[in-house]
């Protein structure tokens, strides 16, 4: 999957230093999916799609449809997921985004979202694809983080700090601090 979506950047890469010095729209679409576990035995799913023209000249009669919900495994809580535009112009952003629930436990796989749209000088329309998502494991059983689980992490990651911190902080206590038995032993007895 890594691999995948690496070569998907170098592509995109290639190809908008390919086409960034053309006279047409660039779209560039990037799809995110977040869960969030409801108390009624369901799990919502966050869907946030940013749609980028990098190209140079305006998009027209811009589309936006992700059919990889099926509506056997969610239901659509807020938002559409499909939706149009009239332009995006060069340089320009949209955004759109949608929530679903899901009550069906198991992994889902997203196909990326499709985005068509019109360039004035062309009769077809064109198509972009965004980005996929990751694996979501829907209604997974997932561990329990434990009482001291944070400080455990914070304590690997920052360990050595803390412990150079805290000897520095000894070592000034104990500079700084006036010695007893020097006290003691400079008064002279006569």
């Amino acid at each position: 999957m890594a691999k995948t979506l690496i070569s998907l950047v170098v592509a995109v890469i290639l190809v908008s230093s390919a086409l960034g010095s053309s006279d047409v729209p660039f779209i560039v679409a990037h799809k995110k999916a977040s869960l969030t576990r409801l108390k009624s035995g369901s799990e919502r799913v966050s869907v946030s799609i940013d749609i980028y023209n990098q190209g140079s000249t305006t998009a027209y009669d811009v589309t936006l449809t992700d059919d990889s919900w099926s509506p056997d495994v969610f239901d659509v809580v807020s938002g559409n997921t499909s939706t149009s535009w009239e332009r995006l112009d060069a340089g320009g952003l949209l955004s759109h985004a949608f929530e679903l629930e899901s009550k069906v436990e198991g992994m889902f796989y997203g196909a990326p979202a499709v985005i068509t749209f019109r360039i004035p000088t062309k009769a077809a329309l064109q198509e972009a694809y965004s980005t996929p998502i990751l694996p979501l494991d829907i209604l997974a059983v997932r561990a329990p983080e434990k009482k001291f689980e944070w400080a455990k992490r914070l304590l690997v990651k920052y360990g050595s700090q803390i412990s150079v911190v805290s000897i520095m902080a000894i070592f000034m206590f104990l500079v700084a601090s006036p010695s007893k038995s020097a006290g003691k032993g400079s008064k002279k007895k006569r």
